[in-house]
């Protein structure tokens, strides 16, 4: 059994981007949008959800791109390496890719989103809860715990 770490670190590939936070995350949730998938490179995305002020990327990262309407993504300026990701939907929350984050090991997804998009021949068989669409309502309640 893993214990959830109270102080989360991280970093891009090439380390010129650090990332850390104070608290443990939120919620961590797979993501099999394509969004995701294109963005991550993966065939699944899973992330650590933060509240936006208790993350902190050194050095600041500014505004992040949006190529999706409700979506702000960063990404390393030096190596590309995604960073995080904010989705409009789900307000005062930040995602940060689980393989930049030091702790990963220790951070077991508890749902999959948008398990309706999920590639057919991706099996991933943990019995977690999967939620066809954004999985807002879920997500945005682990906000309120």
């Amino acid at each position: 059994m893993t214990t959830t770490p109270k102080e989360i670190t991280g970093r891009c590939y090439c380390g010129a981007v650090s990332l850390r936070s104070g608290t443990a995350p939120l919620t961590v949730a797979y993501c099999h949008c394509d969004d995701c998938r294109r963005w991550t490179g993966g065939p699944v995305g899973a992330f650590a959800a933060f509240r936006e002020n208790d993350l902190m990327a050194t050095p600041d990262q500014g505004d992040g791109v949006s190529h999706t309407p409700g979506v702000s993504r960063w990404n390393c300026a030096e190596c590309g390496s995604p960073l995080m990701a904010r989705f409009d939907y789900l307000p005062g929350q930040v995602y940060v890719p689980l393989g930049v984050l030091d702790q990963a090991e220790d951070l077991p997804p508890q749902l999959h989103c948008h398990a309706g998009s999920c590639y057919s021949w991706l099996r991933i068989e943990d019995g977690l809860d999967r939620a066809e669409r954004s999985g807002r309502d879920q997500l945005n309640e682990a906000q309120d715990r």
